[in-house]
């Protein structure tokens, strides 16, 4: 994918789900598509899906099976110099009539094509309603191209769907619950039943439904036999709704692929501003868009190929070949030092200007709720100041979320400067922050004329501080503890949806850290071992009758043995206090019968994975802390699922419905 935090986030490399298959899933159900189609044929590209689709092919294979040519799906005309014409898009209103437009062009120049629409991930009425509402309906073979699940990484896979949170919460389009639905559904015919479905908030509760409802496995891959018992890989489907913590996206990631994302914005694995990425670019390009940029780069090598030794081999070939692959080992890693010593340089600077300071001061006083009357007197400095409006508005929903609203005549006076100074046509923007379902900026007191599922929304931050362990002290004595604590990522702060996670498949990661107790109590085992080998030569014992987990240099892992998935038990009443509906299902298999606890409690040999399903998107540092949390145990690893990846400003982006370059250069008096 791209770059891990070397110091804190490296994936699990050894997880049982392979994460290729999905990509030849991807690129099989691809292939299908076009040979569907006899012939050389024109593809038109919806620019939405390059950077998705340069992460599972390449332009070689889209030519092996007839693409003649490529453009993007833009208005305007379109020529090609094929009989058949293919679409590929999203089922987007704007697409669909910019296809219309080219059949009907086509028409008065008599023109004879053929023209096929694949739509992306499935057929949508939508679509044909309009398409004969333009009387073209009767040109056009719709179909559908089943794009799912995109390896980001070994242990990170996305649906790459850029406008979940606008979606969900402010059009009302459940559509990507389906979607999700059909993309989980694929993991379980691939690898059995998920033993159990754990998740928190209301759309977490409609997609478990959905999985365990019948109707929804009408669509998609063959069945297979793992698809009616429980998995033996898989331990249990952990869904977190992204409104059960909305706070940790609108704070400033403070990780290195966090970093990058903040100030130079990673979209599809890939950072602007290099060379072509794997599709290229069509033979039409927007001027502001990219088929799919450069990756970012990755610090993991290559698998390499294994040169054996036979009586058939020349030695010295051999030989050649060796230093060859090591040159090109030297210069992919020569250049992936380069690049990251080049982004360090971008990032360096971006860090050390007052507004990025500033903004890190106001977010952590509001964390610790200190003197929030103050945060929101800043807050309205940064907009006289001229702040971009994605930090004011990030600033202004934290404030609300964590102080449980902000004063109705303090919120009134700052949403009128942002009104006055950035531009009326962000009254839309303002509204749908402010309305259910998403109601993250309120005032407070609340009025007595406020909807009851605004006020059930209200979010009850303080308590979740406390019993969650959220907020590490900073103090000289509390350092150890935010080094060695999903806290890191944060300076101080563990984010709300890993404790979750945490609550489910780490309970004592919650309450104190278990792994630096566990490498404690590894030392002093391994000083006991130690004196009886000086003793009598007799090996000591370590944890469950085993020796101390260490490393390859003899130093204990601080690792603990991963405990059973048990659902959110022990913690059922600070779960109840955050909104949203709480799940806990334990599948069956095709008897029908519930599973015995046996069967649920897996042995402690054997490695499982526990799935962490985001629906409305995952930020960098949660995928930062997930991974800290999978190295700190022994038996589980984790498997990071997700619509797309986000963070506060690209949040506010799908709210807003304005390009990202639009809003984030808002000024005031420049709109």
């Amino acid at each position: 994918m791209s770059i891990n935090d070397q110091s804190h986030s490296q994936p699990n490399n050894d997880l049982p789900i392979d994460v290729d298959l999905l990509k030849d899933i991807a690129k099989k159900s691809l292939v299908d598509a076009l040979n569907s189609v006899n012939g050389a044929k024109t593809l038109v590209l919806d620019a939405s899906l390059a950077g998705p689709l340069g992460l599972v092919t390449e332009v070689a294979l889209l030519k092996h099976h007839g693409v003649d040519k490529m453009f993007w799906l833009e208005p305007g005309p379109l020529t090609a110099t094929t009989s058949n014409i293919v679409y590929l898009s999203r089922p987007h209103i704007k697409n669909v009539k910019i296809i219309a437009d080219h059949i009907k062009r086509h028409a008065r120049e008599s023109a004879t094509h053929t023209y096929t629409l694949f739509l992306v991930p499935r057929i949508s009425t939508l679509v044909s309603r309009i398409l004969e509402e333009e009387a073209v309906l009767g040109d056009i073979t719709i179909s559908s191209y089943n794009l799912q699940w995109i390896p980001l990484a070994d242990d990170v896979i996305s649906l790459e769907n850029e406008s979940t949170v606008r979606q969900l919460w402010v059009d009302g389009d459940e559509s990507v619950i389906f979607d999700s639905a059909q993309a989980l559904l694929t993991l379980q015919r691939l690898h059995g039943l998920f033993p159990r479905i754990v998740g928190k908030g209301d759309y977490a509760a409609r997609l478990a439904t959905l999985l365990t409802s019948s109707k929804a496995s009408s669509n998609g891959p063959t069945s297979t036999a793992n698809s009616h018992s429980p998995s033996e890989t898989v331990d249990s489907l952990i869904i977190l709704d992204r409104r059960v913590d909305m706070i940790t996206p609108f704070l400033t990631q403070l990780t290195y692929e966090g970093l990058i994302d903040e100030v130079i914005g990673i979209k599809n694995s890939y950072a602007p501003g290099t060379t072509p990425g794997a599709l290229g670019a069509p033979n039409s390009a927007p001027p502001s868009t990219s088929a799919a940029p450069a990756p970012v780069a990755t610090l993991k090598k290559e698998n390499k190929k294994k040169h054996l030794l036979t009586t058939t081999t020349d030695p010295l070939k051999e030989a050649q070949h060796g230093r060859e692959e090591v040159d090109e080992d030297y210069k992919a890693e020569h250049q992936a030092l380069r690049l990251h010593t080049g982004l360090s340089e971008l990032l360096v600077p971006a860090t050390r200007t007052d507004l990025f300071n500033k903004s890190l001061e106001i977010q952590q006083n509001l964390l610790a709720s200190y003197e929030v009357s103050a945060q929101v007197a800043a807050i309205e400095d940064l907009v006289c100041q001229g702040a971009d409006m994605q930090t004011i508005l990030r600033l202004l929903c934290l404030a609300s979320i964590t102080a449980g609203g902000i004063k109705a005549k303090s919120l009134e006076n700052i949403k009128r400067e942002i009104l006055q100074s950035y531009g009326y046509n962000f009254l839309p923007l303002l509204l749908s922050l402010s309305a259910p379902p998403l109601a993250i900026l309120l005032p407070t007191p609340l009025p007595a004329s406020t909807p009851p599922e605004v006020v059930a929304l209200k979010y009850p931050f303080a308590g979740l501080r406390k019993s969650l362990r959220l907020l590490i002290d900073d103090n000289p004595e509390a350092l150890d503890e935010v080094e060695n604590d999903i806290s890191f990522v944060y300076s101080g702060y563990a984010p709300i949806s890993v404790r979750l996670v945490q609550c489910v498949a780490q309970k004592g990661g919650v309450i104190s850290n278990p792994a630096e107790k566990e490498k404690d109590k590894d030392k002093g085992k391994g000083k006991d071992k130690d004196k009886g080998k000086a003793k009598d030569g007799a090996s000591g014992e370590g944890p469950e009758g085993g020796d101390p987990a260490v490393d390859a240099g003899g130093l204990p892992t601080g690792k603990v043995q991963a405990h059973p998935i048990v659902g959110w038990k022990g913690f059922e009443d600070v779960v109840a206090t955050i909104p949203g509906e709480t799940v806990d299902i334990i599948q069956s298999g095709s008897g029908g019968g519930v599973p015995s606890p046996a069967s649920l409690l897996r042995p402690h040999e054997q490695t499982t994975t526990t799935i962490v399903f985001f629906l409305g998107g995952v930020t960098y540092t949660e995928i930062a802390a997930l991974r800290w949390v999978g190295r700190q145990n022994r038996g589980r690893k984790f498997m990071i699922a997700t619509t797309g990846i986000v963070s506060g400003s690209s949040i506010i982006d799908s709210i807003s419905g304005l390009s990202a370059t639009k809003l984030a250069g808002a000024k005031p008096g420049g709109i």
